[in-house]
């Protein structure tokens, strides 16, 4: 009853905050909060990687989703792009693009 996804171009701090609301919710409340989260896209990422820890949960064997809830919910750094541009003088500048990784795993209550 996992699912994980890997190396998602959102920094770690906005996963984790939304993470934290999520985190030991029922199933349809977190969809729900996710569904209304004034951040669209960190909030899809994240309901999409619960819908798949429920349809792995149901593919394993037959569970009642109206018991199933948010038991871990961890979020951790990714790779780092380094991006450079130009800079007064021939010198540069660096932008990092962050990355992070996912993993959802879902209780029975």
């Amino acid at each position: 009853m996992k699912a994980k996804v890997s190396t998602i171009r959102i920094t770690s701090r906005k996963m984790g905050l939304l993470a934290d609301e999520v985190r030991g919710k029922n199933i349809t409340a977190a969809l729900n909060f996710l569904q209304f989260s004034p951040s669209k896209r960190t909030a899809g990422v994240l309901s999409t990687v619960i819908q798949s820890a429920v349809a792995n949960a149901n593919q394993k064997r037959t569970i009642d989703n109206s018991k199933l809830y948010v038991k871990t919910l961890l979020v951790g750094t990714g790779p780092i792009y380094k991006r450079f541009r130009p800079r007064a003088k021939g010198s540069a500048f660096r932008i990092n693009k962050r990355t992070c990784h996912v993993t959802v795993e879902l209780g029975e209550k």
